[in-house]
Protein backbone atom coordinates (compact mmCIF):
# COMPACT_ATOMS: atom_id res chain seq x y z
CA UNK A 1 0.00 0.00 0.00
CA UNK A 2 3.14 2.39 1.00
CA UNK A 3 4.66 1.95 -2.01
CA UNK A 4 1.92 2.58 -4.41
CA UNK A 5 1.40 6.11 -2.55
CA UNK A 6 4.86 6.36 -2.88
CA UNK A 7 4.64 5.94 -6.70
CA UNK A 8 1.37 8.12 -7.12
CA UNK A 9 3.49 10.43 -5.20
CA UNK A 10 6.63 10.35 -7.07
CA UNK A 11 4.65 9.88 -10.69
CA UNK A 12 1.35 12.54 -10.51
CA UNK A 13 2.51 15.00 -8.16
CA UNK A 14 6.20 15.38 -7.76
CA UNK A 15 6.83 16.54 -11.16
CA UNK A 16 4.24 18.87 -11.23
CA UNK A 17 4.72 20.61 -8.23
CA UNK A 18 8.59 21.09 -9.09
CA UNK A 19 7.01 22.92 -12.27
CA UNK A 20 4.98 24.87 -10.40
CA UNK A 21 8.16 25.91 -8.45
CA UNK A 22 10.41 26.46 -11.31
CA UNK A 23 7.41 28.71 -12.93
CA UNK A 24 9.12 31.97 -14.19
CA UNK A 25 7.04 34.18 -12.78
CA UNK A 26 6.78 32.16 -9.88
CA UNK A 27 10.48 32.02 -9.33
CA UNK A 28 11.03 35.47 -10.30
CA UNK A 29 8.44 36.32 -7.74
CA UNK A 30 9.73 34.42 -5.06
CA UNK A 31 13.64 35.55 -5.97
CA UNK A 32 12.68 39.22 -5.85
CA UNK A 33 10.98 39.05 -2.59
CA UNK A 34 13.76 36.77 -0.80
CA UNK A 35 16.10 39.51 -2.29
CA UNK A 36 15.01 42.00 0.33
CA UNK A 37 15.07 39.34 3.51
CA UNK A 38 18.44 41.23 4.14
CA UNK A 39 16.89 44.34 4.43
CA UNK A 40 13.88 43.15 6.27
CA UNK A 41 16.57 41.28 8.56
CA UNK A 42 18.75 44.15 9.66
CA UNK A 43 15.88 46.64 9.92
CA UNK A 44 14.20 43.96 12.27
CA UNK A 45 16.90 45.13 14.57
CA UNK A 46 16.33 48.49 14.62
CA UNK A 47 12.76 47.77 15.76
CA UNK A 48 14.19 45.31 18.93
CA UNK A 49 16.47 48.26 19.83
CA UNK A 50 13.57 50.67 19.69
CA UNK A 51 11.24 48.75 21.34
CA UNK A 52 14.10 47.79 24.31
CA UNK A 53 12.92 50.10 26.92
CA UNK A 54 9.70 47.86 26.95
CA UNK A 55 11.96 44.98 28.78
CA UNK A 56 14.41 47.30 30.42
CA UNK A 57 14.17 48.91 34.27
CA UNK A 58 12.36 52.46 33.20
CA UNK A 59 15.11 54.43 35.44
CA UNK A 60 18.45 53.07 33.42
CA UNK A 61 20.04 55.74 31.29
CA UNK A 62 20.29 53.28 28.51
CA UNK A 63 16.21 52.76 28.90
CA UNK A 64 15.78 57.04 29.00
CA UNK A 65 18.17 57.50 25.85
CA UNK A 66 16.42 54.95 23.24
CA UNK A 67 12.87 56.06 24.90
CA UNK A 68 14.06 59.71 23.54
CA UNK A 69 15.13 58.44 20.22
CA UNK A 70 12.98 55.97 19.67
CA UNK A 71 11.92 58.35 16.38
CA UNK A 72 15.34 58.81 15.11
CA UNK A 73 16.31 54.74 15.70
CA UNK A 74 13.11 53.85 13.55
CA UNK A 75 13.90 55.46 10.60
CA UNK A 76 16.18 53.22 9.40
CA UNK A 77 13.34 51.17 9.21
CA UNK A 78 11.12 53.02 7.84
CA UNK A 79 13.56 53.25 4.44
CA UNK A 80 14.14 49.78 4.18
CA UNK A 81 11.74 47.14 5.62
CA UNK A 82 8.43 49.93 5.31
CA UNK A 83 9.11 50.31 1.82
CA UNK A 84 10.12 46.53 0.97
CA UNK A 85 7.93 46.66 -2.24
CA UNK A 86 9.69 49.45 -3.43
CA UNK A 87 13.36 46.98 -3.32
CA UNK A 88 10.99 43.60 -4.46
CA UNK A 89 9.71 44.76 -7.56
CA UNK A 90 12.91 45.65 -9.12
CA UNK A 91 14.56 42.07 -8.27
CA UNK A 92 11.35 40.60 -9.79
CA UNK A 93 11.86 42.40 -12.81
CA UNK A 94 15.14 41.68 -13.27
CA UNK A 95 14.59 37.83 -12.30
CA UNK A 96 12.08 37.36 -15.22
CA UNK A 97 13.97 39.66 -17.41
CA UNK A 98 16.83 37.39 -16.98
CA UNK A 99 14.90 33.91 -17.55
CA UNK A 100 13.97 35.40 -20.90
CA UNK A 101 17.61 36.20 -21.50
CA UNK A 102 17.04 40.00 -21.24
CA UNK A 103 19.05 42.90 -19.68
CA UNK A 104 18.75 42.57 -16.43
CA UNK A 105 18.83 45.95 -15.13
CA UNK A 106 16.55 47.10 -17.76
CA UNK A 107 13.97 44.94 -16.94
CA UNK A 108 14.46 45.99 -13.33
CA UNK A 109 14.34 49.68 -13.94
CA UNK A 110 11.22 49.22 -15.96
CA UNK A 111 9.55 47.15 -13.33
CA UNK A 112 9.84 49.93 -11.03
CA UNK A 113 8.80 52.56 -13.34
CA UNK A 114 5.83 50.39 -13.82
CA UNK A 115 5.36 50.22 -9.71
CA UNK A 116 5.84 53.73 -9.12
CA UNK A 117 3.18 54.85 -11.61
CA UNK A 118 0.53 53.44 -9.95
CA UNK A 119 0.70 55.87 -7.03
CA UNK A 120 -0.25 59.31 -7.86
CA UNK A 121 1.90 62.23 -5.52
CA UNK A 122 0.30 64.46 -4.08
CA UNK A 123 0.75 68.78 -4.15
CA UNK A 124 1.10 69.95 -0.92
CA UNK A 125 0.78 73.56 -1.41
CA UNK A 126 2.27 75.92 1.13
CA UNK A 127 0.12 78.00 3.70
CA UNK A 128 -1.41 81.03 3.43
CA UNK A 129 0.07 84.23 4.88
CA UNK A 130 -3.48 84.26 7.58
CA UNK A 131 -2.29 80.75 8.44
CA UNK A 132 1.23 81.69 9.23
CA UNK A 133 0.36 85.07 10.85
CA UNK A 134 -1.68 83.06 13.18
CA UNK A 135 0.96 80.31 13.78
CA UNK A 136 2.72 82.97 14.90
CA UNK A 137 0.96 83.11 18.10
CA UNK A 138 -0.08 79.42 18.04
CA UNK A 139 2.74 77.67 19.28
CA UNK A 140 1.41 74.00 18.06
CA UNK A 141 0.16 74.97 14.96
CA UNK A 142 3.67 76.45 14.26
CA UNK A 143 4.74 72.68 15.13
CA UNK A 144 2.64 71.42 12.69
CA UNK A 145 3.74 73.66 9.87
CA UNK A 146 7.60 72.81 10.72
CA UNK A 147 7.21 69.39 10.19
CA UNK A 148 4.84 69.38 6.97
CA UNK A 149 6.48 68.44 3.98
CA UNK A 150 5.27 71.16 0.95
CA UNK A 151 5.82 70.43 -2.37
CA UNK A 152 5.39 67.11 -3.87
CA UNK A 153 4.99 64.17 -1.93
CA UNK A 154 4.77 59.98 -2.46
CA UNK A 155 2.53 58.00 0.12
CA UNK A 156 4.46 55.81 1.21
CA UNK A 157 1.52 53.09 2.43
CA UNK A 158 1.65 51.74 -1.38
CA UNK A 159 5.73 51.42 -1.02
CA UNK A 160 5.42 48.67 1.57
CA UNK A 161 3.41 45.16 1.82
CA UNK A 162 -0.10 47.18 0.93
CA UNK A 163 1.46 47.17 -2.53
CA UNK A 164 2.77 44.18 -3.12
CA UNK A 165 0.87 42.73 -4.91
CA UNK A 166 0.26 45.51 -7.23
CA UNK A 167 3.60 45.75 -7.08
CA UNK A 168 4.51 42.00 -8.69
CA UNK A 169 1.91 42.55 -11.49
CA UNK A 170 3.22 45.90 -12.55
CA UNK A 171 6.82 43.95 -12.32
CA UNK A 172 5.57 40.96 -14.80
CA UNK A 173 3.11 43.36 -16.74
CA UNK A 174 6.41 45.38 -17.59
CA UNK A 175 8.96 42.72 -18.58
CA UNK A 176 5.91 41.16 -20.42
CA UNK A 177 6.22 44.53 -22.42
CA UNK A 178 9.67 44.39 -22.93
CA UNK A 179 9.90 40.68 -24.27
CA UNK A 180 7.20 41.59 -26.75
CA UNK A 181 8.92 44.60 -27.82
CA UNK A 182 12.38 42.67 -28.30
CA UNK A 183 10.61 39.32 -30.13
CA UNK A 184 8.86 41.43 -32.30
CA UNK A 185 11.21 43.61 -33.54
CA UNK A 186 9.74 46.73 -31.91
CA UNK A 187 13.01 48.32 -30.60
CA UNK A 188 16.15 51.23 -32.14
CA UNK A 189 19.23 48.91 -32.50
CA UNK A 190 22.46 50.74 -32.66
CA UNK A 191 25.57 49.83 -34.57
CA UNK A 192 27.44 47.45 -33.40
CA UNK A 193 30.55 50.44 -32.42
CA UNK A 194 28.17 51.72 -30.06
CA UNK A 195 28.79 50.52 -26.42
CA UNK A 196 27.00 47.71 -25.25
CA UNK A 197 25.15 49.67 -22.01
CA UNK A 198 24.39 52.90 -24.16
CA UNK A 199 22.70 49.83 -27.16
CA UNK A 200 20.66 48.52 -24.46
CA UNK A 201 19.30 52.53 -23.16
CA UNK A 202 18.43 52.79 -26.46
CA UNK A 203 16.72 49.35 -27.18
CA UNK A 204 15.09 49.96 -23.76
CA UNK A 205 13.23 53.12 -25.06
CA UNK A 206 10.14 51.50 -26.67
CA UNK A 207 9.51 49.11 -23.96
CA UNK A 208 9.46 52.47 -21.77
CA UNK A 209 7.62 54.75 -23.52
CA UNK A 210 4.44 51.97 -24.00
CA UNK A 211 5.18 51.62 -20.04
CA UNK A 212 5.31 55.27 -18.77
CA UNK A 213 1.85 55.63 -21.47
CA UNK A 214 -0.21 52.23 -20.23
CA UNK A 215 0.27 52.84 -16.96
CA UNK A 216 0.14 56.48 -16.99
CA UNK A 217 -3.30 56.55 -18.40
CA UNK A 218 -4.65 54.23 -16.55
CA UNK A 219 -3.85 55.13 -13.14
CA UNK A 220 -2.97 59.02 -13.77
CA UNK A 221 -5.72 60.03 -16.45
CA UNK A 222 -8.22 57.68 -15.93
CA UNK A 223 -7.95 57.55 -12.34
CA UNK A 224 -8.43 54.00 -11.84
CA UNK A 225 -7.11 53.38 -7.90
CA UNK A 226 -5.77 50.48 -8.46
CA UNK A 227 -4.22 49.75 -5.16
CA UNK A 228 -7.79 50.26 -3.57
CA UNK A 229 -9.12 48.10 -5.85
CA UNK A 230 -6.79 45.35 -5.08
CA UNK A 231 -6.56 46.27 -1.11
CA UNK A 232 -10.34 44.89 -1.63
CA UNK A 233 -9.72 41.40 -3.16
CA UNK A 234 -6.40 40.66 -1.43
CA UNK A 235 -8.32 41.11 2.54
CA UNK A 236 -9.90 38.32 2.25
CA UNK A 237 -6.56 36.36 1.49
CA UNK A 238 -4.60 38.12 3.99
CA UNK A 239 -7.49 37.53 6.78
CA UNK A 240 -7.62 34.18 5.74
CA UNK A 241 -3.83 33.23 6.07
CA UNK A 242 -3.94 34.94 9.73
CA UNK A 243 -5.80 31.91 11.69
CA UNK A 244 -5.34 28.87 13.02
CA UNK A 245 -6.80 26.34 10.06
CA UNK A 246 -4.78 28.33 7.26
CA UNK A 247 -1.46 28.02 9.54
CA UNK A 248 -2.48 24.22 9.68
CA UNK A 249 -3.14 23.23 6.02
CA UNK A 250 -0.10 25.40 5.50
CA UNK A 251 1.68 23.33 7.73
CA UNK A 252 0.60 19.84 6.49
CA UNK A 253 1.05 20.63 2.84
CA UNK A 254 4.66 21.32 3.34
CA UNK A 255 5.48 18.58 5.41
CA UNK A 256 3.39 16.31 3.49
CA UNK A 257 5.31 16.99 0.19
CA UNK A 258 8.69 17.13 2.31
CA UNK A 259 7.67 13.37 3.22
CA UNK A 260 7.82 12.59 -0.57
CA UNK A 261 11.12 13.84 -1.27
CA UNK A 262 9.76 17.15 -2.57
CA UNK A 263 10.54 20.56 -1.30
CA UNK A 264 7.03 21.05 0.23
CA UNK A 265 8.60 24.44 2.08
CA UNK A 266 9.50 26.38 -1.05
CA UNK A 267 6.01 25.24 -2.95
CA UNK A 268 4.06 26.76 -0.30
CA UNK A 269 6.04 29.42 0.34
CA UNK A 270 6.55 30.99 -3.06
CA UNK A 271 2.49 31.34 -2.70
CA UNK A 272 2.23 32.48 0.87
CA UNK A 273 4.94 34.66 1.20
CA UNK A 274 3.86 38.18 -0.01
CA UNK A 275 0.67 37.21 2.07
CA UNK A 276 3.46 36.78 5.22
CA UNK A 277 5.25 40.42 4.68
CA UNK A 278 1.67 41.52 4.51
CA UNK A 279 1.09 40.40 8.03
CA UNK A 280 4.22 41.13 9.23
CA UNK A 281 4.76 44.36 7.90
CA UNK A 282 1.22 45.45 9.51
CA UNK A 283 2.90 44.43 12.85
CA UNK A 284 5.73 46.08 12.52
CA UNK A 285 4.22 49.13 11.46
CA UNK A 286 1.62 48.83 14.44
CA UNK A 287 4.46 47.93 16.97
CA UNK A 288 6.38 51.30 15.51
CA UNK A 289 3.34 53.38 15.90
CA UNK A 290 3.16 51.80 19.07
CA UNK A 291 -0.10 50.36 18.74
CA UNK A 292 -1.52 46.91 19.25
CA UNK A 293 -0.07 44.17 16.90
CA UNK A 294 -2.95 42.45 15.31
CA UNK A 295 -1.81 39.55 13.56
CA UNK A 296 -0.21 36.01 14.72
CA UNK A 297 0.32 34.41 11.75
CA UNK A 298 3.41 36.09 9.72
CA UNK A 299 6.41 34.11 8.63
CA UNK A 300 8.46 34.34 11.68
CA UNK A 301 5.59 32.52 13.80
CA UNK A 302 6.05 29.47 11.77
CA UNK A 303 9.80 30.08 11.76
CA UNK A 304 10.45 30.38 15.59
CA UNK A 305 7.31 27.93 16.84
CA UNK A 306 6.40 25.64 14.60
CA UNK A 307 9.96 24.91 12.36
CA UNK A 308 12.53 24.85 15.47
CA UNK A 309 15.36 22.89 13.51
CA UNK A 310 14.11 23.15 10.26
CA UNK A 311 10.67 21.62 8.62
CA UNK A 312 9.23 18.84 10.73
CA UNK A 313 10.36 20.69 13.98
CA UNK A 314 13.25 18.05 13.83
CA UNK A 315 15.44 19.81 16.45
CA UNK A 316 13.65 16.86 18.66
CA UNK A 317 14.65 13.60 16.56
CA UNK A 318 18.07 15.62 16.25
CA UNK A 319 18.36 15.42 20.11
CA UNK A 320 17.11 12.23 20.55
CA UNK A 321 19.37 10.65 17.80
CA UNK A 322 22.28 12.61 19.50
CA UNK A 323 21.20 11.07 23.43
CA UNK A 324 19.59 7.94 23.05
CA UNK A 325 20.24 6.02 20.05
CA UNK A 326 21.68 2.55 20.87
CA UNK A 327 22.39 2.14 16.72
CA UNK A 328 25.77 2.69 15.91
CA UNK A 329 23.93 4.41 12.55
CA UNK A 330 21.61 6.26 14.71
CA UNK A 331 24.88 7.73 17.28
CA UNK A 332 26.52 8.85 13.70
CA UNK A 333 23.49 10.87 12.44
CA UNK A 334 23.06 12.14 16.18
CA UNK A 335 26.42 13.69 16.06
CA UNK A 336 26.28 14.71 12.55
CA UNK A 337 22.80 16.14 12.37
CA UNK A 338 22.21 18.23 16.02
CA UNK A 339 24.82 20.64 15.37
CA UNK A 340 22.99 22.13 11.77
CA UNK A 341 19.72 21.65 13.61
CA UNK A 342 20.63 23.91 16.05
CA UNK A 343 21.02 26.40 13.33
CA UNK A 344 17.67 25.05 11.75
CA UNK A 345 19.54 23.13 9.04
CA UNK A 346 17.56 19.97 9.04
CA UNK A 347 18.80 18.23 5.22
CA UNK A 348 21.18 15.71 7.12
CA UNK A 349 17.92 14.62 9.15
CA UNK A 350 15.34 14.80 6.70
CA UNK A 351 17.89 12.28 3.96
CA UNK A 352 20.00 10.91 6.57
CA UNK A 353 17.55 9.50 8.77
CA UNK A 354 15.80 9.36 6.10
CA UNK A 355 12.37 10.88 6.68
CA UNK A 356 11.58 11.03 3.22
CA UNK A 357 9.66 8.07 2.54
CA UNK A 358 9.86 6.73 5.65
CA UNK A 359 6.91 5.22 6.89
CA UNK A 360 7.69 5.23 10.99
CA UNK A 361 9.54 8.93 11.03
CA UNK A 362 7.16 10.77 8.64
CA UNK A 363 3.93 10.56 10.88
CA UNK A 364 5.60 12.92 13.79
CA UNK A 365 7.40 14.63 11.18
CA UNK A 366 3.92 15.94 9.49
CA UNK A 367 2.34 15.82 13.41
CA UNK A 368 5.04 17.56 15.55
CA UNK A 369 4.62 20.67 13.71
CA UNK A 370 1.09 20.96 13.60
CA UNK A 371 0.80 20.22 17.39
CA UNK A 372 3.55 23.24 18.04
CA UNK A 373 1.54 25.86 15.83
CA UNK A 374 -2.05 24.80 17.92
CA UNK A 375 -0.11 25.47 21.19
CA UNK A 376 1.47 28.42 19.97
CA UNK A 377 -1.33 30.17 18.61
CA UNK A 378 -3.34 29.41 21.99
CA UNK A 379 -0.77 30.92 24.22
CA UNK A 380 -0.17 33.93 21.56
CA UNK A 381 -3.78 34.78 21.15
CA UNK A 382 -4.37 35.14 24.73
CA UNK A 383 -1.42 37.33 25.24
CA UNK A 384 0.86 34.94 27.09
CA UNK A 385 3.72 35.16 24.45
CA UNK A 386 4.01 38.87 22.37
CA UNK A 387 2.97 38.61 18.60
CA UNK A 388 5.70 38.65 15.65
CA UNK A 389 6.94 41.88 15.36
CA UNK A 390 10.43 41.44 13.82
CA UNK A 391 12.34 39.17 11.06
CA UNK A 392 15.33 37.13 13.03
CA UNK A 393 18.31 35.89 10.99
CA UNK A 394 16.21 32.24 9.98
CA UNK A 395 19.96 30.32 11.15
CA UNK A 396 19.50 31.67 15.04
CA UNK A 397 19.42 28.84 17.82
CA UNK A 398 15.96 28.84 18.28
CA UNK A 399 15.34 30.76 21.77
CA UNK A 400 16.91 33.68 20.50
CA UNK A 401 15.08 34.02 17.34
CA UNK A 402 11.80 33.59 19.25
CA UNK A 403 13.20 36.83 21.41
CA UNK A 404 13.92 38.85 18.74
CA UNK A 405 11.14 37.87 16.53
CA UNK A 406 8.23 38.73 19.56
CA UNK A 407 10.28 42.41 20.32
CA UNK A 408 12.66 40.97 22.94
CA UNK A 409 9.82 38.84 24.83
CA UNK A 410 11.47 36.54 27.23
CA UNK A 411 8.63 34.65 26.91
CA UNK A 412 8.67 33.77 23.29
CA UNK A 413 12.21 32.38 24.23
CA UNK A 414 10.58 30.35 27.38
CA UNK A 415 7.86 28.94 24.33
CA UNK A 416 10.53 28.25 22.16
CA UNK A 417 12.83 25.88 24.51
CA UNK A 418 9.00 24.09 25.75
CA UNK A 419 8.12 23.31 21.87
CA UNK A 420 11.66 21.99 21.93
CA UNK A 421 11.40 20.00 24.77
CA UNK A 422 7.39 18.80 23.58
CA UNK A 423 8.78 18.08 20.15
CA UNK A 424 11.28 15.94 21.77
CA UNK A 425 8.52 14.12 23.58
CA UNK A 426 6.10 13.37 20.47
CA UNK A 427 9.10 12.18 18.23
CA UNK A 428 10.21 9.31 20.60
CA UNK A 429 7.90 6.74 20.67
CA UNK A 430 8.45 6.64 16.74
CA UNK A 431 12.14 7.27 17.25
CA UNK A 432 12.54 4.48 19.88
CA UNK A 433 10.86 2.04 17.16
CA UNK A 434 13.23 3.34 14.16
CA UNK A 435 16.34 3.11 16.16
CA UNK A 436 15.29 -0.51 16.98
CA UNK A 437 14.96 -1.21 13.53
CA UNK A 438 18.53 -0.13 12.64
CA UNK A 439 19.87 -2.11 15.80
CA UNK A 440 17.99 -4.99 14.38
CA UNK A 441 19.64 -5.03 10.76
CA UNK A 442 22.90 -3.77 12.16
CA UNK A 443 22.80 -7.24 14.45
CA UNK A 444 21.56 -9.27 11.50
CA UNK A 445 24.57 -7.68 9.46
CA UNK A 446 26.87 -8.44 11.91
CA UNK A 447 25.23 -12.17 12.31
CA UNK A 448 25.75 -12.72 8.47
CA UNK A 449 29.93 -11.70 8.50
CA UNK A 450 30.38 -13.85 10.48
CA UNK A 451 28.55 -16.96 8.97
CA UNK A 452 30.27 -15.69 6.09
Amino acid sequence: MFEKISTFMDEKLSTPMAKVAEQRHLRAIRDGIIATLPLIIVSSLFMVIAFLPNQLPKDWALTEFIATNQFKILLPYRMSMFIMTLYAVFGIGYSLARSYKLDGLSGGIMAELAYLLTMIPKSVPQASQAVKDLAATTPDLQTFLDSVSYGWNLPMGNLGSAGMFIGIIAAIVAVEIFRFTETKGFKISMPPQVPTSVARSFEALVPTALILVLIATITMWIGVDVHGIMSKLVAPLVSATDTLPSVLVIIFLGMFFWTFGIHGWSIVGTLARPLWLTLIDVNTAAAAAGEAIPHIGAEPFYQWFIMIGGSGTTIGLAILFLLRSKSAYGKTLGKTAFIPAVFNINEPMIFGAPIVLNPILMIPFVVTPMVSATIAWFFTSIGWVGRVVAIAPWTLPGPIGAYLATGGDWRGAALNIFLILLSVVIYYPFFKMYDNKLKAEESADVENTEIA
